[in-house]
């Protein structure tokens, strides 16, 4: 039996500026189309497995709860569900309960558990499933080379899976203008954290401020930077009084303290 996909919202219209990069990227649309129907084809085997009201259930139950995790208001999801263990044999069960195993998330590669809830036989496996949330992202227009600098003409906005990997997106050309790559990026891809190299935010000796951040309250200090400051890395820093503080280096020659 094949299953009824549940019907998915409308697709987001992309922007003026992102019509100039489809025509660019008309071959990889067509790779994704294809790599799409192989993973569809995927998701209706699994629906062969089970029955075809329970397969719509666990659609609709994903895409509300991805849902609830849309990172920009009107985003497109789409569930692909796998298939099952073929080894499998599983007794009757009257109702079957989904739920996310502890630790999981409902985007990207996952896994749905289910559980047998009432029947003779009380059973509890996991499906592969795949959770697309496409939104509004930018994206790369031309391919660029690890360690170089990301220019505002470099970037324009497309529509992205932001749940294909860790790390949201970049929305925010002047906060992207300036990074440098870690890896090498083809046309049309995104640019994450992973995909930046770390801001160094001052040398090793170079004068620096040190903000000791507590409940209610915020106390500065000068010191000299013992090593140098990368972005969200620890940081050790001598004040002028001799005593050496450890901090992480925030932002331009700034080092926060929790206490």
């Amino acid at each position: 039996m094949k299953s009824r996909p549940l019907p998915l919202p409308n697709p987001i219209a992309p922007g003026p500026i992102a019509r100039a990069v489809w025509a660019r990227r008309a071959r990889l649309v067509l790779a994704a189309s294809l790599s799409m129907a192989a993973m569809t084809a995927a998701g209706t085997a699994a629906a062969q497995a089970l029955p075809d009201p329970l397969v719509a259930d666990l659609q609709r139950w994903a895409l509300d709860r991805a849902t609830d995790a849309d990172p920009a208001p009107g985003a497109r999801v789409a569930v692909i569900l796998g298939q099952l263990d073929p080894r499998l044999k599983l007794a009757p069960c009257a109702r079957i309960e989904p739920y996310l195993p502890a630790g999981s998330r409902p985007w990207g590669r996952t896994r749905i558990g289910l559980r047998c809830a009432e029947g003779p036989t009380r059973w509890n496996v996991t499906l592969p499933m795949t959770v697309q949330v496409f939104a509004p992202a930018l994206v790369l227009q031309e391919p660029l080379p690890a360690g170089a600098e990301i220019l505002p003409e470099h970037l324009i906005e497309g529509e992205v899976d932001w749940a294909e990997r860790a790390g949201a997106p970049g929305t925010d050309a002047d906060a992207l203008a300036g990074r440098r790559l870690s890896r090498a990026l083809a046309a049309g891809q995104p640019l994450r954290d992973a995909d930046l190299q770390r801001r160094i935010w001052f040398a090793a000796g170079e004068r620096v401020r040190v903000t000791a951040v507590g409940p209610g309250y915020r106390v500065s200090t000068q010191g000299q930077a013992l090593s140098r400051g990368l972005d969200g890395g620890s940081v050790r820093v001598r004040t002028d009084g001799g005593r050496v503080l450890v901090g992480t280096a925030v932002s331009a020659h700034h080092v926060e303290m929790p206490l």
